[in-house]
């Protein structure tokens, strides 16, 4: 029996921990699975061979991210593939379980897999009688599953359970079967960290803890263990998603140049001032009230997270960020409208108050007579495996809204390097604390000059 050549390319987001898939149809057409709204490589991978995109397939409403779907079936002319899940703003094609649909030379095949999504579908890729691998989106993951509470906290647990029969469904699957998931490590869809981003059913057979566990509510109970937090955004994008997002088409995000007096007025009106430059240059000066948010893989996450989508944002960058690459990021969790930069950034600013600074300190100038509150502003999973004795330990997405349970005094602020405590910083500065210093580091350098070894907790 003859094997069909598979050509398919995985596009990662690396910040938001997510697989775009470009399968090549043949014949010049090509199919996407799981797009997001900045479709810049996708289309450069389809353009270096020769594919126009043909078909546009989503698993599932994403929580995560914005989209691409609609965009590539309006722009591109592209049949959009998607669970049924009624009207939409744009033209979908509603798939149910059983639903198959040809693709050239394959077969799409729809499998109901609902638990991270009421709706979630996977899809299995068949040549001929020829399996050749399943589309798992946000059910089975690699080493874990889907998260089940980003629908509301009433259907936590029957999604769950409902997850529970979608990976036994999977599991009837022969073991060489591929896993293509669309969730993997880095994405807070995911219930669990993990590193490799494919596998195959046997392998997760035998290795998944998820599928170890003996039976339904042991299941329930080891999934519901693992969820940490995760934005808040994710509970307004859905339904961004659901409606349909604004199509850019030919119109891409850009960061219109602003005077200082541009900017002051914004502020003065209610307008944000995020920070995309590093650490150690925002804490050489910077806007006061600006939050920082380090353009790096996860700033889209931490924009969402931290930013307030009806208030306009200003940015500040550095001479060598890309204020197109910012643009897109903003784009990607739904800031389709930015209202521009700070032009000659940091060393244009002629405000009408002067630029504040804060203390980033390696850790063997951290340490002081006085008394200082040590704030460690990571995942409590993060904090839990290691962390300074005595710290406190506040999420950095929840910061500003627990101000309330650090004392007044000194505040050592830090997490792995750098980057979220500095954004804990501004924060702090922001509510009108003074005496901030952030780690440049992670808290094993600061333990190691007191003395001390990272407490545990298990």
């Amino acid at each position: 029996m003859s094997t069909t050549t598979v050509t398919l390319v995985s596009v990662i987001d690396e910040g938001l921990g997510n697989s775009t898939y470009l399968l090549d149809l043949g014949d010049g057409q090509a199919m996407v699975l799981d797009p997001e709204r900045d479709l810049r490589e996708v289309r450069a991978e389809a353009a270096r061979r020769n594919l126009r995109i043909a078909y546009a397939v989503e698993t599932h409403m994403h929580a995560d991210f914005i989209s691409g779907v609609r965009e590539l079936g309006e722009t591109e002319g592209a049949t959009v593939l998607a669970p049924e899940v009624g009207p939409r703003g744009f033209t979908v094609t509603g798939m149910t379980d059983g639903d198959v649909v040809e693709l050239g030379p394959f077969r799409l095949h729809a499998l109901a897999t609902p638990g991270h999504s009421p709706e979630h579908l996977s899809y299995l890729l068949h040549a001929g009688e020829q399996l050749l691998g399943v589309f798992t989106g946000g059910s089975l993951m690699v080493g874990t599953a889907g998260r089940t509470d980003l629908v509301s906290p009433d259907r936590t647990i029957p999604l769950a359970r409902a997850q529970y029969h979608s990976l036994q469904r999977l599991m009837e699957l022969p073991d060489e079967t591929p896993v293509w998931p669309t969730h993997g490590a880095g994405s807070f869809c995911s219930s669990a960290a993990g590193g490799e981003r494919v596998s195959t059913i046997g392998k997760e057979r035998a290795t998944n803890p998820l599928l170890q566990v003996d039976g339904e509510d042991a299941f329930v109970a080891a999934l519901l263990a693992s969820l940490g937090t995760f934005p808040d955004y994710f509970l307004r994008l859905a339904e961004v998603n659901h409606k349909g997002p604004v199509v850019l088409g030919d119109t891409l995000p850009e960061l219109a140049a602003l005077t200082t007096s541009d900017v002051w007025e914004l502020v003065t009106e209610g307008a944000q001032v995020v920070d995309a430059r590093p650490p150690a240059d925002f804490a050489a000066g910077h806007i006061p009230g600006a939050l920082s948010i380090t353009l790096r893989p996860v700033f889209a996450t931490w924009l969402g997270w931290l930013v307030d989508p009806d208030r306009p944002v200003v940015i500040v960058r550095g001479e060598d960020q890309n204020p197109e690459d910012i643009a897109w990021e903003a784009a990607k969790v739904g800031f389709d409208s930015l209202a521009g930069e700070l032009g000659g950034g940091m060393a244009a600013w002629t405000g009408p108050v002067a630029a504040a600074a804060v203390q980033l300190l390696e850790a063997e100038r951290c340490t002081t007579e006085s008394p200082v509150t040590v704030l460690d502003i990571r995942r409590h999973g993060e904090f839990a495996a290691g962390h300074v004795p005595g710290a406190r330990n506040i999420e950095l997405g929840a910061l500003a809204q627990n101000l309330i349970e650090l004392p007044d005094g000194p505040v050592l602020v830090m997490c792995g390097h750098g980057e979220r405590a500095m954004g804990a910083a501004s924060i702090l500065e922001r509510s009108g604390r003074t005496d901030v210093r952030v780690l440049a580091g992670h808290p094993v350098d600061y333990a190691h000059v007191l003395g001390q070894e990272l407490r545990v907790e298990r």
